[in-house]
């Protein structure tokens, strides 16, 4: 692994952004979190590993989950809304190419967490929040810490912010079904944007540079942000089928795309979009890891009202190679489902199936219950922080009536 060069251009063009603490006791895990889910999962930018090492993200999160703050884990903050995994900041800020002298709109605030690692990076920061609570939690937070190069509003973020455009840079960390125009019309001749589009829970992100007026678009990797707030979420014209829960991309098949990532499963960490010897088709998703405690794993996200399903009759074939689990108690390889409420707080996690060791394909079923209280559900998938290799095809996950 590469060592770090923090860039000196950091300090010159960011003097409203605190310094961090001698004094800081999240300081060496913090650089840890950056050596061992950002740097190591291929984020390159120095910029980018600088700015991560110096945000304290224990201060945008609650007091409930400070303890969990440098894990790579979305964390709620309130009004439905979640802070980032730190990967997916990483992602994002190093995919638009920050430069110091950019001027970069940022469409929902959150936390204050993507803001502050920019505003490390970038000239200004402009940042809108629809939900006022957040907006002005993020404010005052983001003032305490001292980031003056961040300035921040509630509001329709869709609507941009028409008085400081044009922006250089825009990041949208809410995902809408389609590009707002307001957003296309404030940003640059030549600048880009970062957005999450797609159907509540099946979104890619998108990068657009604008080009005589137009944006040109390249699909990136498939993701999963939680539903945003307001009329447009509202609006959507597909909307989810919480009574008849569906796995997209279950035989694992489509790569539309052709980035050798598998469509419709998101966060995928160290996947390969295999065609050896799949059980059925002509693809398979295959996991394989080293080092124990790394992650390897894909993620979907499913509406499902637990009122009207009472259970999920499951099936998956796998195959199995030299398979151990890490020290950690989740460091299993797995099909795990977790359940959450209406607010997002996790009702039931399933421990679907486990595997170890060396085995041909072999089908697994079983039937799990459903929380009467569970209104979305992630289904997680992969050696987790195993070592070894293991394949998996044609999975099945059918509703049953409560």
């Amino acid at each position: 692994m590469n060592s770090v060069r923090p860039l000196l251009v950091l300090t010159a063009c960011c003097l409203s952004a605190p310094p961090t603490s001698a004094q800081d006791r999240f300081e060496a895990v913090r650089h840890r979190m950056v050596a061992t889910v950002i740097e190591a999962e291929g984020i390159k930018d120095p910029a980018v590993l600088a700015a991560m090492k110096m945000v304290p993200r224990h201060e945008f999160v609650s007091g409930t989950h400070r303890s969990r703050a440098y894990e790579d884990l979305a964390l709620p903050i309130g009004s439905k809304q979640t802070i980032s995994p730190p990967y997916i900041v990483a992602y994002m800020t190093e995919t638009l190419a920050p430069q110091k002298t950019d001027r970069v709109l940022e469409i929902g605030t959150g936390s204050g967490y993507q803001a502050a690692v920019l505003s490390h990076i970038v000239k200004d920061v402009y940042s809108i929040e629809i939900v006022d609570a957040l907006a002005k939690s993020a404010k005052r937070r983001l003032e305490k810490l001292g980031y003056r190069n961040i300035h921040t509003k509630a509001g329709d973020g869709y609507l941009g912010w028409p008085e400081h455009a044009p922006f250089d840079k825009i990041i949208v960390t809410c995902s809408p079904e389609n590009v707002p125009e307001p957003l296309i019309d404030q940003l640059r001749e030549g600048g880009q944007m970062i957005i999450p589009l797609g159907e509540r829970y099946q979104q890619s992100f998108y990068l657009l540079e604008k080009k005589d007026g137009k944006l040109v678009q390249e699909r990136l990797v498939s993701t999963l942000f939680v539903p945003m707030t307001g009329e447009s979420e509202n609006l959507r014209r597909v909307q989810p089928n919480p009574n008849n829960p569906q796995i997209a991309n279950a035989d694992f098949e489509l790569d539309t795309n052709e980035d050798e990532k598998v469509d419709g499963w998101h966060y995928q960490r160290q996947t390969e979009h295999s065609t050896d010897t799949p059980m059925k088709g002509s693809h398979l998703i295959r996991f394989s890891n080293e080092t124990p405690g790394e992650l390897s794993q894909a993620l979907q996200g499913v509406a499902i009202n637990g009122r009207k399903i009472g259970g999920l009759r499951t099936a998956v074939w796998a195959r199995t190679n030299s398979i151990v689990s890490g020290a950690g108690a989740t460091d299993k390889a797995a099909l795990v489902v977790h359940f959450y409420d209406a607010v997002r707080r996790e009702v039931g996690t399933v421990i679907v199936q486990q595997w170890m060791g060396t085995s041909n394909w072999q089908q697994y079923k079983r039937t799990i219950p459903v929380p009467p209280t569970a209104r979305e559900m992630i289904v997680r998938i992969g050696l987790n922080g195993a070592i070894g290799v293991l394949d998996l095809d044609d999975l099945q996950m059918i509703p049953l009536a409560r």
